[in-house]
């Protein structure tokens, strides 16, 4: 079941899925939550500044391949830290198979994961949540950050490439994820698991977002991910392990920092505040 024909199919869902996402999140149509977004970039260099240093994190990620091929590391370190493993991925594809199941995951980790990621921004600067706004990018910074070292010295191969008997199901919906999106993700970039830790930190972030439904989906989504990253064929058990420990460090240096941030900004309106009430009050009062 072909439901992605090229990145250009991928991008077109994620917008759809983003402005669905997001009116969901903050009960509004999406384009005042996007100019709550715009405004901030302008109004706010703190606010302008945390969202440079993540697209700034997410730049590297991006050319980490180059990195990559640049250092040209020799050795493989999958049967250290996976390959012991076996191959359990087979029993559930041989199990649990089918186009629907396949399709939904394919879904779930092509275009719900980037959606998530983005409306998170949206829905939190629309809710005036600055703390939460600060946190996120402090958590998805430290993912990203923590992760590339272990993708440039710490090779580990994807499940499917392997063992022969454990098929890359991800192409099945997708079948020119190898030409078009290889490029981002790369073959021997197992671990720790950024599908999984990113999606974690992010349900982490919205269970303190006092926002019920968009935290259960979250966490729905989540869980979705987890699972197709082993039924797809991509990840191994420690993988996911290791991303949940980089989520849950992430999300707490993040939650603290985001803490900070907030209260440094109240800290200033209110010496603002003060400074103001001074000047305006006559003279000899």
């Amino acid at each position: 079941m072909v439901l992605f024909g090229s990145m250009s199919t991928v991008a077109i869902s994620t917008v759809v899925a983003v402005s669905i996402l997001i009116a969901f999140g903050t009960g509004r149509q999406p384009f005042a939550a996007a100019w709550a977004f715009l405004k901030s970039l302008v109004v706010s260099r703190k606010y302008l500044l945390f969202f440079i240093a993540v697209t700034a994190i997410m730049f590297l990620n991006k050319n980490e391949l180059r990195l990559e091929n640049w250092l040209k590391v020799p050795y493989d370190l999958t049967p250290v830290l996976s390959g012991w493993e076996g191959a359990w991925p087979a029993w559930l594809q041989s199990n649990l198979q089918s186009d629907a199941l396949t399709a939904v995951c394919g879904i779930f980790y092509l275009v719900i994961f980037q959606s998530v990621l983005i409306s998170s921004v949206a829905i939190y600067t629309h809710h005036k949540n600055m703390k939460l706004y600060y946190a996120f990018c402090v958590a998805v910074l430290m993912n990203y950050f923590l992760a590339v070292p272990f993708y440039l010295f710490v090779p580990v191969n994807e499940v499917w490439f392997v063992h022969p008997q454990i098929h890359f199901l991800l192409l099945d919906v997708f079948p020119s994820f190898e030409r078009e999106y290889r490029s981002l993700s790369g073959l021997n970039n197992c671990f720790p698991s950024l599908h999984t830790s990113i999606s974690v930190t992010l349900a982490l972030l919205a269970s303190k977002s006092g926002i019920r439904r968009w935290a259960v989906f979250a966490w729905i989504s989540a869980s979705v991910i987890i699972f197709s990253i082993f039924y797809l064929g991509i990840h191994w058990f420690t993988d996911m392990v290791a991303g949940l420990l980089l989520a849950l460090l992430s999300t707490t240096v993040g939650l603290k920092v985001g803490a900070w941030a907030e209260n440094t900004s109240r800290d200033k309106l209110a010496l603002r505040g003060k400074a103001k009430l001074k000047t305006s009050r006559p003279v000899g009062s």
